[in-house]
């Protein structure tokens, strides 16, 4: 891990200097969320916080650890309750002797990026870390149980447990696409639009692709027709026209089987 020490805590020094760990930064924390956006504005975040506490930070022994570590506790406290995969569950998987998956499916999953940023977004975000500390960073495990300020036995635990989440999330993402095949649009695309689409800001390309996933896919059905449920009530609280544009909800309510 790159030893970073703390310039003159002036503000012109401070400033260069840490201009100079924004683009490292960014790519941790978009490894960690698989946003760039959200990368960035976390990375900028942890930043500020250096600049503002420039002259405390003085006799920090390493800032790029110190500036990860601020990344990662944003990250943990942004996804403190969003956890799709259960630590204790996929342990208790894994304890299991007839508990496996498909080796070559999974291996084939994780040769392909967006398949395993996927898996990567669906791990509690302490075990994400660890993954990509150790294995996309290339830190060892006392470099990153250091970062994140537990002791050397709790880095391996979260490594393992990490390792295990990832393969758990490899073979049920392989599950769900043989599930959808045939179904357009993968479900974050089609989710991601639906709030445009309510608005009637998507084309019509996008718009038809929308509602076709609409109408094949298995899971994403409830999750918008609630969107859309919750939008027509907020409307009500501020007048009697609703928020949601009534031709696109009643298209879209016909999708949905409402």
């Amino acid at each position: 891990m790159t030893t970073l020490h703390w310039p003159a805590p002036d503000a012109e020094s401070a400033g260069a200097f840490l201009a100079e760990q924004l683009p490292g930064l960014v790519r941790y924390a978009t490894a960690l969320t698989r946003d760039r956006d959200a990368g960035e504005d976390l990375a900028q975040e942890a930043i500020v916080r250096a600049f503002e506490r420039r002259e405390q930070l003085a006799d920090v022994g390493n800032m790029d650890a110190w500036l990860r570590r601020v990344v990662t506790n944003l990250v943990i406290d942004r996804t403190r309750r969003d956890r799709e995969i259960l630590v204790d569950e996929v342990e208790e998987r894994w304890m299991a002797d007839d508990y496996t998956v498909d080796a070559e499916a999974v291996a084939l999953a994780a040769e392909t990026r967006d398949e395993i940023e996927d898996a990567l977004l669906r791990l509690p975000a302490i075990y994400r870390a660890a993954v990509v500390l150790h294995d996309v960073e290339g830190l060892t495990v006392k470099e990153s149980a250091e970062l994140a300020d537990v002791d050397l036995p709790a880095a391996k635990q979260r490594l393992r447990r990490g390792r295990m989440m990832l393969v758990s999330a490899l073979a049920e993402g392989h599950e769900r696409r043989v599930a959808l095949r045939g179904v357009p649009l993968r479900c974050w695309d089609a989710r991601s639009q639906v709030s445009d689409y309510l608005d009637g800001e998507v084309d019509a390309r996008t718009a038809h692709l929308l509602e076709q996933h609409l109408s094949t896919c298995p899971t994403c059905p409830p999750l918008v027709s609630a969107l859309v449920g919750v939008q027509e009530r907020m409307g009500d609280l501020r007048d009697p026209d609703s928020v949601v544009n009534p031709e696109v909800a009643a298209r879209l309510r016909d999708r949905l089987g409402r």
